[in-house]
């Protein structure tokens, strides 16, 4: 007897579909490095993004031609996570019609490039352009989410959000009740 409930590998093809349309960033980790957070675009069944000098940095993160990665997409609504998934990595030979058809979709995508007209031929020469393809089933979905916290500390900085208080501003005085 055939069930009318799609298996699991189609309902995570789903998720991993709708999730990865409706929000603007996936956090990817690849053979090392931690997972970062990149802008993207879902085209033809996988995550597409660019990366390199005047994009967002892939290096440190391990993303080869045939190497694999994880995709971890977010809840739209509440921000969380939502779906955890295993992806092959390729990337798109410049020019060729892969790589054009994915440019054509990141471009459009693409805010505040000083140079939206040429955005292709720079990508071509300095960039690298990179397709994201789910292969297997899930390894993080609603109703088989670990237990754990995946919290991690910031990373070490210089920045600083307190500092002293400027000497000319005026010193606010207590009262006294």
């Amino acid at each position: 007897m055939a069930s009318d409930v799609p298996s699991a590998p189609l309902m995570d093809r789903a998720l991993i579909e709708e999730s990865a349309k409706k929000s603007a960033l996936v956090w990817v980790r690849g053979q090392q490095g931690s997972p970062r957070a990149l802008w993207h675009v879902w085209h033809e069944g996988a995550v597409c993004l660019v990366g390199g000098p005047g994009e967002q940095p892939l290096d440190g993160l391990g993303l080869a031609d045939g190497g694999r990665a994880t995709v971890t997409c977010r809840s739209k609504d509440k921000g969380g996570r939502l779906i955890v998934w295993p992806a092959l990595v390729a990337e798109l030979a410049p020019e060729g019609e892969a790589w054009q058809a994915a440019v054509a979709e990141l471009k459009g995508k693409r805010l505040n490039a000083p140079d939206a007209e040429e955005l292709p031929s720079r990508w071509a020469r300095a960039c690298r352009v990179l397709r994201l393809e789910p292969s297997g089933t899930a390894l993080q979905r609603p109703g088989a989410m670990p237990a754990e916290s995946h919290a991690a500390p910031p990373l070490p900085t210089a920045a600083s959000t307190r500092v002293d208080a400027p000497s000319g501003l005026p010193v606010r005085r207590r009262r006294r009740g």
